[in-house]
């Protein structure tokens, strides 16, 4: 069997709908004899799993590429009709609103018991295949270790106003929001949410948020900790100027999110679907994560992340169920402070 990987780019959400035709304006079009997997996963991370599944399997795949929320409501509207075998997501929310529509297949119970409890949806419908963590980056030229906030919730205190920065709009802080919300409840993370609104300044994502800290637009901002580390492995140009703070103590600047990894019920190759998966959480899937140079914590017991990374258990993350979050929640949520 002929193996290969096919790489399609979507732009936008608008690019990802379907055309009436059975197109897509991404150019997309689902070749039948392979495994379809629609991830919103780093396409070079992607790409290397797919690469090494077909050569360990000899299944051909194909990989359509989006972002977490376009994906994840493109699934949901394409129904049990999507060319969807596989999703593969940046952080669980966009599963989860996946899940909630009844598309997903349970994963294989062998594959659920590679990965520790706490870091798989209790329903197991779906799985983590990596996880980043919430960091604090800060630039010590403006403000010192001392006064730094105890909690990410301090943040929304006056006290703070103007002092830091974060990508609210992206779907890596909305996936912190709803750790929150799951952890603290609406009432408090609604207050918190005006307080960002009052408090921050916005920018357009975590790459972006880091140089404002950097460049000392402002003294802190809220970052998943991979980007950090990246940059700290290649040039280090756009973090020479700061450091990282943990929350840690189980606060919800501890949140650490999964990325998940979920089989479509109406998977046209459900048994190449589950393979896949399992094949992620398998000794050289979680190797190829590591080796891809994304800095994302492998998930799999046994596994092992870079060795830059503070181990994950070490972390102090709160105990969240990740198939409590709720992205739409989180949307309205944001949507009435103001934020979006």
């Amino acid at each position: 069997m002929r193996r290969r990987v096919v790489l399609t780019t979507a732009l936008t959400s608008t690019a990802l709908a379907l055309t009436a035709c059975g197109g897509s304006s991404d150019g997309y079009s689902p070749d039948p004899d392979a495994l379809q997997i629609y991830s919103s996963q780093h396409d070079n991370l992607t790409t290397a799993w797919a690469k090494g599944f077909e050569e360990k399997t000899g299944i051909e795949t194909q990989v359509r590429h989006g972002k977490d929320a376009s994906m994840g409501h493109m699934i949901v509207e394409e129904g049990a009709e999507s060319p969807a075998d596989v999703f593969l997501t940046e952080n669980s929310p966009a599963m989860t609103l996946v899940e909630n529509d009844d598309l997903l297949a349970q994963v294989d119970e062998k594959t659920l018991a590679l990965v520790p409890e706490e870091r798989r949806p209790s329903s197991g419908a779906w799985t983590s295949i990596a996880a980043r963590s919430t960091v604090l980056v800060y630039n010590p030229d403006l403000v010192s270790e001392d006064e730094l906030p105890t909690s990410l919730m301090d943040l929304a205190e006056p006290e703070f106003k103007g002092k830091w920065g974060a990508g609210a709009t992206g779907a890596d802080f909305q996936a912190i929001v709803a750790g929150m919300l799951s952890d603290k409840g609406e009432e408090e993370t609604a207050d918190w949410l005006d307080g960002l609104q009052e408090n921050s300044e916005s920018y357009k994502h975590n790459v972006a948020t880091m140089k404002a800290v950097n460049a000392g637009e402002v003294p802190m901002g809220v970052i998943y900790h991979y980007y950090w580390y990246r940059d700290q492995a290649e040039t280090g140009e756009s973090t020479a100027n700061t450091k990282l703070h943990y929350f840690k103590n189980e606060d919800p600047g501890a949140f650490v999110s999964l990325s998940a990894g979920g089989v479509l019920k109406n998977a046209d190759q459900p048994e190449e679907a589950q393979q896949f998966i399992a094949y992620l959480l398998s000794d050289e899937g979680q190797q190829l994560l590591q080796d891809s140079g994304s800095m994302e914590y492998a998930v799999a017991k046994g596994a092992t992340s870079d060795p830059a990374l503070p181990p994950l258990e070490s972390l102090e993350a709160p105990a969240v169920d990740p198939f409590s979050l709720e992205s739409e929640k989180v949307t309205q949520l944001m949507t009435d402070a103001g934020i979006l």
